[in-house]
């Protein structure tokens, strides 16, 4: 890299959600007395390791439902310029995914309102707030 010449950086997706969870008291016990004895390092290795267990232990009824429900896995990113091409295409999306839907900042809510019909995200959704307020009435 030559010095004083600049890269402008993509900002980096995350890879994880938070979420909060309530347990009983017994149940966080338990965990608490996993991780003391050194099988976990932490609750919320504990949390990961049992939800990861749970979705392999379904893993085959995911994949028939994402198959038949005809749903994009993993990650799904729309752009202004996707979008315009769906728009002169004078086609709209319905968008069903299982994983992370971004919808970039430099798409405007009415683009979005033009072209996405309706959006079905099962897990998150990232798009500025105007586009979200926007789609409000297409989400499920």
């Amino acid at each position: 890299m030559v010095l004083g010449e600049l890269h402008e950086l993509k900002p980096k997706q995350p890879d994880s959600e938070k979420i909060t969870i309530n347990l009983g008291f017994v149940d966080l016990g338990g965990i608490d007395l996993l991780v003391k004895e050194g099988f976990y390092s932490n609750r919320s290795d504990f949390i990961r390791t049992a939800v990861r267990n749970q979705l392999q232990q379904h893993g085959d009824a995911i994949k028939q439902t994402v198959s038949r429900q005809q749903i994009e896995l993993g990650l799904r990113r729309y752009d202004s310029a996707d979008l315009e091409r769906i728009r002169a295409a004078g086609e709209r999306l319905h968008i069903q995914v299982l994983g992370l839907l971004v919808i970039a900042p430099d798409v405007t809510p009415e683009l979005a309102r033009e072209t996405i019909a309706s959006l079905h995200v099962l897990g998150a959704l990232q798009a500025s707030a105007e586009v979200k307020a926007a789609l409000r009435d297409r989400i499920r």
